[in-house]
């Protein structure tokens, strides 16, 4: 039963951290590869939105975003491979997001909270 309560208590005092929503974070290119029209939309919908200017192969840019979702689609064309989409990226709390991209296992995003 204490347990119980501490995790309720705990789930409580998290989720207003939840609830902010997404802010300003920096994203990383680590596809070793240069980027080019860096997007992005809330999971679930269809309207793209333009981002910062895509950072070079292994750069950092600043981007300045506000919105009260977490769950974001980021997709960015590639040099030498084309339009790919690293989708349900969680940027609550997110102070970097890094796009990484293998050949072989497909993209994931590497976050700093």
């Amino acid at each position: 039963m204490g347990r119980l309560m501490i995790s309720a208590v705990l789930g409580l005092i998290a989720a207003p951290a939840m609830a902010d929503g997404a802010g300003n974070f920096v994203i990383v290119n680590g596809t070793d590869a240069a980027l080019g029209q860096l997007t992005i939309r809330r999971a679930g919908t269809q309207d793209w939105a333009a981002l910062v200017s895509a950072p070079a192969a292994g750069a950092r840019a600043p981007v300045t975003f506000t919105n009260p979702d977490c769950a974001f689609d980021i997709r960015a064309t590639v040099a030498g491979v084309g339009p790919l989409t690293w989708t349900s990226v969680n940027l609550c709390g997110a102070k970097s997001v890094t796009l990484q991209r293998d050949s072989a296992a497909g993209v994931w995003v590497d976050y700093d909270q």
